[in-house]
Order: structure tokens, then C-alpha cells, then sequence
């Protein structure tokens, strides 16, 4: 990744916007639509500012000045001026998608969000309300952090009981918890990989390292194809001796 994809909260708070025309009003309409306030001057409490001039050398000026203020810079349209870019949004509230490209190409990124709204049902900001409110229970009924995720991981999979892409998800978490006994057993499943190249996984062995919990992994298999694995499962390099996690452990080795 080329740079650490965040959501900044700012609700309440300043940001500066500068420049007149239709891309200063969009960057003002979305820092007032995530609730913080779009203010022409530093303010006390001012962490970000967007700039949008349409003179290159009034924009590099106006940027290196707020960022000697101690404010990070998004400069429109000008990618090798901006310490972070805003990516494209798909606001099912609270559940926020938001698909960048660095900078790259915003038409890309636009048009990738108009496939994800036509995927993702409007109910799914309901289905996150309703796993939240339902904390309480989860942690009553497994009261270990990798039972409550194996338990979820096997409720929100394609096809699960609470799959997010089913339109009724959100008013049968409920039902789900009532019905819903032990967690799935702790299982060690191996993947041979038959190429380096992470554009060669197939579908399963995506989702399997996208849910294991450890991945026991041989000399050779790259970077690029762990990383497709959650950011805090435990990685282990093979061969390995000792006690392993809890929970889904996944064996990676290369075809001979």
C-alpha cells in the first residue's frame, strides 16, 4: 500500500477549505455532511485543510503555509501535493466503503463505488447497529474473542445466516443469537499454492487466509499473498514447534 487508508473523525471540529468554485463547494459540502465545520482561517482545533485553486503556484503557497500551521493538505486535483487523499464514498451509515486509488485515477475509483451501490443492500447500516447492540449477548454466550469471531465469521460469510448482502440480515440477529449454540470447532485446513502470483488464489484460499486466525507458512511463499490475510492474525514461518493459537490455523506451501 502506498498509503494507510484511515477515517478521521471531525465532527464538531474545523477544517479549513480554500479556493472558490464547484470543487471547493464539493470539499465543503463533505466535511459539513461528516459533521465538522468548513472555515476559510486556521482554527483552534484545525487538523486537515483542502485547498482548491486553480493556480498551481497559489496552491503549492497556500499549502506549504498550513502545513507549517501543523495541518495535513489535500491540494484537489493535485495528488504530488497532498499529505492524504479522500477516496470515493458508499455511505450505508454507519458503515462507511471508501475506495482509493492514491490518487491515481478518480474516475476509477467513482466508478467502482456505483458497482458497490448497486451490491450493497441500504439494510446493511442496519445489520452493523443491530451486531452492536447485540455486544452484550455475544460476549454472554462466547465469552472467548476468537469463539465470538469464528461464530461471526460462519453467521456473515456468503450464504451465512447473516450474510450482508441479503436484504433481511439486519432483523435476524436476533433469531441468529437465540438459535446459535458452540462455535464452529477450531480447525487446521493446508493450501498448496500453485503460483506466487496473489492474482492466482482462488476463491477459497482468498477467504480462507482473509479468516485465519494463524498461518504456519513455508520459506518462499511472498509478501503479497500473507498480506491478503487480516492484519492481526499470527504468522508463523514453517517448519514450527510449540503451541499454536486457537481457532482456524491455516498451513501455506508451495506445489513442488
Amino acid at each position: 500500500m502506498r498509503s494507510l487508508p484511515l477515517f478521521h473523525r471531525i465532527a464538531g471540529t474545523p477544517v479549513v477549505v480554500l479556493g472558490e468554485g464547484e470543487a471547493a463547494e464539493a470539499k465543503r459540502r463533505l466535511v459539513e455532511r461528516a459533521g465538522g465545520r468548513a472555515v476559510a482561517n486556521v482554527e483552534p482545533g484545525a487538523r486537515l485543510a483542502f485547498v482548491a485553486h486553480d493556480d498551481r503556484a497559489r496552491c503549492e503557497a497556500d499549502a506549504a503555509r498550513l502545513r507549517a500551521e501543523g495541518l495535513l493538505v489535500n491540494v484537489v486535483d493535485r495528488s504530488e501535493l497532498c499529505d492524504f487523499t479522500t477516496p470515493s464514498i458508499v455511505d450505508r451509515d454507519p458503515v462507511l466503503i471508501a475506495v482509493g486509488t492514491d490518487g491515481t485515477s478518480a474516475g476509477l475509483a467513482k466508478h467502482l463505488r456505483l458497482r458497490l451501490e448497486n451490491l450493497l443492500p441500504a439494510s446493511l447500516g442496519r445489520l452493523s447497529e443491530a451486531l452492536y447492540a447485540a455486544r452484550g449477548a455475544l460476549r454472554g454466550k462466547w465469552p472467548g474473542p476468537t469463539d465470538r469471531r469464528r461464530v461471526l465469521d460462519a453467521a456473515l460469510e456468503e450464504g451465512g445466516a447473516l450474510d450482508p448482502l441479503a436484504e433481511d440480515s439486519a432483523e435476524l440477529v436476533e433469531r441468529w443469537l437465540a438459535d446459535s449454540d458452540e462455535a464452529p470447532d477450531a480447525t487446521k485446513v493446508r493450501i498448496v499454492l500453485s503460483s506466487t502470483d496473489p492474482e492466482d488464489l482462488t476463491l477459497r484460499q482468498a477467504r480462507l487466509l482473509g479468516r485465519a486466525d494463524c498461518i504456519l507458512y513455508e520459506l518462499g511463499v511472498p509478501t503479497e499473498i500473507l498480506d491478503r490475510a487480516r492484519a492481526d492474525a499470527v504468522r508463523l514461518e514453517l517448519p514450527h514447534e510449540g503451541d499454536l493459537p486457537q481457532g482456524l490455523v491455516l498451513t501455506v506451501t508451495l506445489a513442488r
